[in-house]
């Protein structure tokens, strides 16, 4: 083997260093699953898939009425193929006819907590035989269809599609419930075709939860019907999303097993707002946090909120509730003078704001997920169904669960996506469970989400901004504990085809070989980088 890596003392350097890494990267790896599945056993056998690749069902309650199950086995062989023409000519044993699949529950409905887990076994030796896929809901079937994808593979010399190290027997489902990525488009406006190629990725690694920040201090993109004046707060004409744009995402999230979580953040983050409506601005001067002494203000939120149950179907909506700078409160005169009749200094003003909102949320419905701020001032009067999503550190999440509220993880430290010098090692070793031993509250922890600020991205570099670090983090919250690596350097290699492996599926995810966000070191092979 020669790795050609540069001339002279830098290349010898770099020669040396890449030469550690790829040791350490591609030894004795044979099962190459990303995220690691719960539990499986392999063989030795390669089978050859039929160019008639057949999808059959039996024993199943599910009907398909939807058209979902036939939507995503059709994505799934087009996966395999990597866009090649399968021209040539499938031996005639071992042959692997089809996938035959057993679904449970006839309920297509995606909720939070569903059932997701899977089996998966692929025969051994035979003609004509099929892989079968056991799972309770649809959802499961998506993630059996995904781990079957990686499986398979192309083979250039036959031109025909193989499975190797058959017979497979795998047993899988998820460790927590929420596995998030959070997309901003206030900072950068992200077109629709760039949402979707982000949904897409996301489940190539079993994330599902898509956390859509929708709106901030710079720009308010989306329609509101009840409030259509707020959007005049979008960059420009042209950087919208239409209440019909916004309900394609989320309808084209929720056929491939995605939640959406739509996001606005009050009372801070909302300069965009008194754009359209001034009346929200507590002084022309003055213009963030939102005005709490109006009732106009609340009445906004309730129309927001109203529109959003039309759309976002999720149990949850998050309210924010971060970096709340009270200053402008308290140097106008008017909202001075409401927060002192109402005996409240900006403290009091800021936790009426929050709990407001919230009872707003709630009779529309959801329930409530806010920043840790609002737990850290006054946790012990939020709404009980409130989830606290911690970002600023580690050691907040065990705060939370013991006060008897749920947690989402996304200590900024490890799973902020924007800090583009973190490694994705780092993603991979932060472990949401950190300290909380007791079962009761480990199951208050939910679930983590790596999060794609937009201060610095847009879509021209959204996809290799995210990827693979997110994988990493995918990883974490899919596998059990006990079977994640205690060191990443045993995961390198695997890590790196499954980078590769979203490169051949139009994915622009960056380089391994590099600290955070990288650019490839030299020319060279893809598992190189």
């Amino acid at each position: 083997m020669s790795l050609l890596i540069g001339s002279g003392a830098r290349g010898a350097l770099f020669g040396l260093a890449f030469l550690a890494w790829f040791v350490l990267a591609f030894g004795g790896e044979g099962v190459n699953i990303w995220p690691m599945p719960k539990s499986l056993s392999l063989g030795s056998q390669t089978l050859y898939l039929s160019k008639d690749f057949k999808l059959t069902t039996q024993g199943t309650k599910y009907t398909d009425g939807s058209g979902l199950l036939k939507e995503a086995f059709g994505s799934m062989v087009d996966l395999v193929k990597v866009n090649h023409i399968l021209d040539g000519r499938v031996p005639s044993s071992p042959v692997l006819a089809g996938l035959s699949v057993t679904i449970s529950s006839p309920n297509d409905e995606l909720n939070f907590g569903v059932d997701e887990s899977y089996k998966l076994d692929v025969p051994a030796a035979g003609n004509l035989t099929y892989a079968r896929i056991e799972a309770q809901t649809i959802f499961g079937v998506f993630h059996a269809l995904q781990t079957f994808s990686q499986l398979c593979h192309f083979n250039f010399d036959k031109r025909i599609v193989e499975l190797y190290s058959a017979p497979w027997s795998i047993i899988d489902q998820p460790r927590f419930p929420y596995r998030g990525l959070l997309i901003d488009t206030s900072r950068h406006y992200l077109p629709l075709p760039v949402i979707k190629g982000v949904i897409d990725s996301m489940t190539y690694s079993k994330l599902n939860v898509l956390h859509w920040h929708i709106v901030d201090e710079q720009s308010f993109p989306l329609e509101i019907p009840s409030y259509p004046r707020l959007w005049s707060g979008s960059y420009s004409y042209s950087e919208r999303y239409t209440v019909a744009d916004a309900l394609e995402i989320v309808q084209y999230a929720q056929r491939r097993g995605i939640n959406v979580l739509a996001e606005i953040d009050v009372p801070g983050h909302a300069l965009s707002w008194g754009v359209g409506y001034p009346a929200l601005w507590p002084s022309s001067e003055c213009k963030e946090p939102l005005d709490v002494s109006k009732k106009f203000t609340f009445k906004v939120i309730d129309g927001i909120l109203s529109d959003f149950s039309k759309i976002f179907k999720f149990k949850f909506v998050h309210l924010g509730g971060d970096e709340v700078n009270t200053s402008c409160w308290t140097n106008t005169q008017h909202v001075k003078d409401w927060m002192n009749k109402h005996g409240m200094n900006a403290t009091g003003a800021y936790k009426y704001f929050v709990l407001r909102a919230q009872k707003i949320a709630l009779s529309h419905g959801y329930e409530v997920i806010n920043w840790e701020e609002t737990f850290n001032n006054f946790g012990r009067e939020l709404s009980p169904k409130t989830i606290v999503h911690n970002w600023l550190g580690g050691g907040v999440a065990q705060e939370v669960v013991a006060a008897g509220l749920r947690c989402i993880v996304s200590n900024q430290d490890k799973w902020y996506l924007d800090h583009l010098d973190a490694t994705w090692q780092g993603f991979y070793m932060n472990e949401p469970l950190t300290n909380i031993t007791k079962p009761e509250q480990q199951k208050l922890v939910i679930g983590g989400e790596v999060c794609m600020w937009g201060e610095h991205i847009d879509a021209s570099d959204i996809q290799q901004t995210i990827w693979p670090r997110a994988a990493a983090a995918a990883e974490r919250l899919w596998t059990p504990l006990e079977k994640l690596a205690n060191d990443p350097r045993k995961v390198t290699g695997r890590l790196a085809r499954f980078r590769c492996l979203l490169n051949q599926r139009g994915i622009a995810a960056a380089p391994l070989a590099g600290p955070g966000r990288a650019a490839p070191l030299e020319p060279g092979p893809c598992l190189e980088q």
